[in-house]
C-alpha cells in the first residue's frame, strides 16, 4: 500500500513556464509548479504552484476541473461574461470544466491545487 502524501514533506524539483504569447494580457509572469502527485490513469494531478504578477486568458477543456486554495498573494479570476472574483490566502476556488476567462495574479501568489482530467 502506498504511503499517504504530505505537503509538509520536502518539495520535488519544480518546473517553470510562462503563459503562451497569444494568451498574454499583462506582463509575462514566470509560473513555478511543484507536482506532488500524478496519477495519469485517473487523470489526477496535485501540487503547489507559484506565479509572478500578470494576466492571461485561460480555457479549461470539457473534461478538466481544478480545485485550489491560495496560500499567498492575490488572484483574480474573470469569466468571459465579465464576472470577477478575488482570492487571497485561505480562499478556495473550483474552476469548472469548460470555463473560459482571465487568470490575473494581482500580487505574487502561491496555491495548492488539484486537477482532474477525465
Amino acid at each position: 500500500m502506498p504511503a499517504a502524501l504530505s505537503f509538509y514533506d520536502p518539495p520535488p524539483t519544480p518546473t517553470t513556464d510562462f503563459p503562451k504569447a497569444d494568451r498574454l494580457i499583462r506582463g509575462n509572469p514566470q509560473r513555478t509548479t511543484w507536482l506532488r502527485h500524478e496519477n495519469t490513469t485517473l487523470g489526477f494531478y496535485c501540487g503547489e504552484w507559484a506565479c509572478e504578477s500578470g494576466a492571461w486568458k485561460i480555457s479549461y477543456g470539457p473534461n478538466e476541473e481544478e480545485l485550489f486554495t491560495v496560500t499567498q498573494g492575490h488572484i483574480r479570476i474573470t469569466s468571459k461574461e465579465g464576472e470577477s472574483r478575488d482570492y487571497r490566502p485561505g480562499d478556495s476556488c473550483v474552476i469548472p470544466a469548460g470555463f473560459e476567462g482571465i487568470f490575473e495574479v494581482i500580487s505574487p501568489c502561491k496555491k495548492i491545487f488539484a486537477i482532474v482530467e477525465r
